[in-house]
């Protein structure tokens, strides 16, 4: 009878792991092979081509606000021109708060929405792995997901009190809802075939979770973390009603309050870019991932 050694059961562990990452990568939708030279090529084409044509439209919009400030159209009261924007932001840096805005505002959605994305993941899996967790949690947090942004603060403000945890708070409870309601959505629809072959190779619990059904949803988890991230930069300017005196929210609504609509603009444009820029980060994240697990090779590691 032949003896099994523990190097042959290592193997048939490797063996397994490595069927069941090929399964997933095949699952897992993917373009043209980035391994390829003509793929590589192909891609970093199309990826200045999409950045060409979506400059378009932004330039088109500056163009026309160039257009009616300079003849008149609208007062500049009400619309100042892309110079006087410019000069305020000038303004604003050479007094050395601008910079101190944008990092304050960046730093607070950052932690946020890296707080509301991890409990999002977690209690997602939870609920899109158990019929019961969905039952006992999803009606609440489906209610709890209607509740607008404004109506937290008086209630974070006798919580927790006017402080930087409100505002984290309040940011990651807005990043939470959208990854909790992708991970679970998706996790409810992964392939039995591939949940049932990972459980023939041993894999259970977390390590099922982790190496066949959050690979299996990428393109589904990313999709919830762009989202949430969005949804992090909207509930800055809620949090920051929390007796702020730094930040692009407290920026914005100082300027409304003092009729300055050439520091209001320039917050909402610096809002608008520095959402492009993470969301920008979050899709480089995603096409790291996808060619991880579209790679059978990767997926096994």
């Amino acid at each position: 009878m032949p003896t099994v050694t523990p190097s042959d059961t290592a193997l048939g562990t490797a063996t397994a792991t490595s069927d069941v990452a090929t399964a997933v990568a095949l699952s897992v939708p993917h373009g043209a092979d980035p391994g390829r030279p003509h793929g590589r090529a192909t891609t970093r084409r199309s990826r200045w081509w999409r950045t060409a044509v979506g400059l378009i439209v932004p330039l088109l919009l500056l163009a026309a606000w160039q257009l009616v400030t300079a003849t008149g159209v609208v007062p500049a009261y009400q619309l100042p021109s892309p110079g006087s924007v410019w000069d305020a932001a000038v303004d604003l840096a050479q007094r050395g708060v601008l910079g101190q805005y944008v990092a304050i505002s960046t730093q607070r959605v950052l932690i946020g929405f890296a707080i509301g994305g991890l409990l999002g993941l977690a209690v997602g899996s939870v609920v899109g792995l158990s019929r019961l967790s969905a039952a006992l949690f999803a009606p609440t947090l489906a209610g709890a997901r209607a509740v607008p942004s404004l109506a937290w603060v008086p209630l974070l403000v006798l919580w927790i009190g006017i402080n930087e945890d409100s505002k984290v708070i309040l940011i990651a409870i807005g990043a939470f809802f959208p990854v909790y309601t992708t991970v679970a959505g998706a996790l409810r629809h992964v392939d039995p075939h591939l949940v049932e072959a990972g459980r023939a190779y041993g894999l259970c619990g977390p390590r099922l979770l982790a190496r066949v059904q959050l690979p299996a949803v990428v393109p589904a988890v990313v999709s919830g973390l762009r989202l949430a991230l969005a949804q992090a930069w909207l509930f800055l300017v809620a949090a920051e009603l929390l007796n702020s005196s730094m930040g692009l929210g407290f920026l914005l609504l100082d300027s409304g309050q003092n009729g300055r609509v050439d520091r209001m603009i320039l917050a909402i444009v610096l809002l608008a870019v520095l959402g492009k820029a993470t969301d920008g980060v979050v899709g480089l994240a995603e096409r790291y991932l996808l060619r991880r697990w579209s790679d059978p090779e990767g997926a096994a590691t």
